[in-house]
């Protein structure tokens, strides 16, 4: 008989179906005002959730519920007042007051119930245009970019002159810049002719009274570094992004020295402004001297020549030698964990090929010597002085951890005497890489929940106008087989929404016109296919016939139609940004659902309604 399925077709609708509600579901259920609070150390003991638990009580802010996982609390509220007095109360608590190693944020929780989150399913993200959010203008200190490129060269240049077996004196660093002093004159030409070899991106200046070479950039290898900085600054905010966790942000590179970063979903900017803007790296040192030495140089201030005074965390002085053995740079990758020896936290961190090769070589030259791993971070903060705002730079620098060499390795190694909390963010600096030159947070906006609460509404009932209508006209104009189509329809914007959801896409404003674009291509391929069929019925031929030949004729063209626009959506999605990228992704996924559901959705129902039984007239 003609117009029938197999029982396994059926079966695989009604699991897509299902499928496709309960991943849907969990955006019926929005998300909680939350606050969370987090401690860089240890983690949040039960004696600090207790204290927290009785203060909201004592406040009679009422919330939904207080969870302690993984060290970190997080508070459901039922509002965003509630939200707000939660962290001024908290905040207040003497425990917390000028406390750095508390964390308070506001935040958004998903509500999807539990049982949905056993299964994987999750929520959609939104974009910053419907979920609010925060949006940063960060200008790059290119001065900055050019000194470390300096300094690099500096080092380079003593390995190399000590390479070619050259005496000099000293090389030092000052505005007009990098000036080599040498014995001789003898030893002055030799250096210039090696260093000019080595190092050509660079103008040599000679002052034979002083036997000084003056060695500067040139203006293409200052504009290339600043480039350079620009573009890798660009990837490392992007990398710190993803590791916070915030979907689809929106980091470009406005100008020459400027950075634009919109993150959708976080209130409380705190800690985005603490991970975008830190300049956490590391260099590994070997040590230079006994204990004494290093207590005689912090008290006289009397350093050697090829070493430098560093100090621990608790003050004590350390002399370390100049030659860096390895820089955060050459970091593949970095996790934290814990010492399997110790049990105290860790960092474990695995070195690129150069990287390697050189820690290897130190580590087997220097059996039983201690090497020491300094900690640096670069700031930028903007105070108020005389009612002027000024620019002041920071560069902190001390030794996190000290440790006897003893045996060599390379590639993979631990660092330890870290807390907890310090451990984890060190890890995610180093993981997304160094930022090439410090930043500084210009802009700050904030988008309010209100704008987005409201461009979801209107999005929703642009969505629900347009659906409606469909629905209503194709039930009128195509009576059973409108009602067919209907379903189907519906069905389409369910799975659309189950795979925007799986796949933890983000939801924005063109991503709800994409969607609207969809609803009515989905009906386009339908009207095709029952204009197909009515026009074989008024050619004479049997319903059965008809409703064959009606699927197989306009299958083509709606299969042209289609592919036609999906090559377009990739288009936008390879070429566009940010919005773009979102319209061409929910146009994308919608093209593909709905010729199934338009296709094999509705002809299964009209197999079931009318397959394998003689009829005399179809519904249409």
């Amino acid at each position: 008989m003609m117009n029938q399925y197999p029982l396994w077709k059926y079966l695989l609708l009604v699991l897509l179906i299902l499928f496709g509600s309960i991943f849907a579901l969990p955006n019926l259920y929005g998300e909680d005002p939350s606050v969370l609070i987090t401690k860089r150390t240890t983690g949040i003991d039960d004696a600090t959730k207790d204290r927290i638990t009785d203060l909201l009580k004592q406040s009679s802010i009422s919330y939904k519920t207080l969870e302690h996982n993984d060290g970190k609390v997080l508070i459901r509220l039922a509002s965003a007042d509630d939200q707000l007095a939660a962290v001024d109360r908290i905040k207040a608590l003497e425990l917390f007051k000028n406390n750095r190693n508390y964390t308070i944020a506001l935040n958004l929780a998903p509500a999807t119930p539990g049982w949905l989150q056993s299964l994987g399913a999750a929520p959609m993200y939104l974009g910053l245009d419907l979920r609010g959010g925060v949006h940063f203008l960060m200008e790059v200190d290119m001065d900055s970019a050019i000194k470390r490129l300096e300094n690099i060269l500096m080092s380079d240049m003593r390995s190399h002159l000590r390479s070619e077996k050259i005496r000099y004196l000293g090389i030092t660093r000052n505005s007009n810049g990098i000036n080599i002093k040498f014995r001789d004159a003898d030893n002055m030409d030799k250096g210039q002719s090696a260093l000019k070899r080595e190092f050509k991106d660079l103008d040599y200046i000679t002052d034979e009274e002083a036997m000084t070479v003056t060695a500067k950039l040139t203006e293409v290898a200052i504009r290339n570094e600043k480039r350079s900085a620009i573009q890798q600054n660009v990837t490392t905010l992007r990398n710190r992004v993803n590791e916070l966790g915030v979907a689809e942000p929106v980091i470009q590179q406005q100008g020459d020295s400027r950075i634009v970063v919109q993150l959708p979903g976080v209130q409380d900017t705190a800690r985005a402004k603490e991970i975008l803007g830190a300049t956490a790296t590391l260099e590994f040192r070997l040590t230079e001297g006994t204990l004494n030495d290093w207590r005689e140089a912090k008290e006289t201030g009397r350093v050697p020549l090829n070493a430098k005074l560093y100090h621990e965390r608790n003050g004590d002085p350390v002399l370390l030698k100049r030659r860096v053995i390895v820089t955060g740079d050459q970091i593949n990758d970095a996790a934290s964990t814990i010492d399997s020896q110790t049990g105290s936290p860790a960092v474990s961190v695995r070195l690129d090929g150069k990287g390697a090769k050189k820690m290897g070589e130190t580590t087997r030259e220097n059996l039983k010597k201690p090497m020491a791993v300094v900690f640096i971070e670069n700031k930028i903060e903007t105070k108020m002085v005389d009612g002027n705002e000024i620019k002041v730079r920071t560069r902190t620098e001390e030794v996190i951890n000290i440790a006897t060499i003893q045996g060599q390795f390379s590639k993979n190694f631990q660092i330890t005497g870290l807390g907890s909390g310090e451990a984890r963010d060190l890890a995610l600096l180093l993981r997304a890489g160094a930022l090439r030159a410090p930043v500084e947070i210009v802009e700050e906006r904030t988008v309010g929940p209100s704008l987005g609460k409201d461009n979801i509404e209107k999005g929703f009932t642009s969505v629900v106008i347009g659906f409606v209508f469909v629905l209503i006209f194709m039930m009128v104009y195509y009576k059973t087989f409108g009602i067919f189509a209907n379903i189907a329809l519906t069905a389409n914007l369910v799975i659309i929404v189950a795979i925007l959801s799986l796949i933890q896409a983000t939801l924005t404003l063109p991503g709800i016109a994409g969607i609207v674009l969809t609803v009515g291509m989905a009906v386009d391929a339908n009207v095709l296919i029952f204009e197909r069929i009515r026009e074989e019925i008024r050619n004479g031929n049997s319903p059965q016939a008809s409703i064959h030949s009606g699927y197989a004729k306009a299958f083509s063209t709606i299969a042209d139609a289609n592919v036609t626009t999906l090559i377009a959506a990739v288009v936008l999605f390879s070429f566009g940004t940010g919005p773009i990228k979102g319209f061409a992704i929910t146009l994308s996924i919608g093209i593909l659902t709905s010729m199934f559901t338009a296709i094999m959705g509705t002809r299964a129902l009209v197999n079931l309604t009318y397959g394998g039984r003689n009829v005399s007239k179809l519904s249409i």
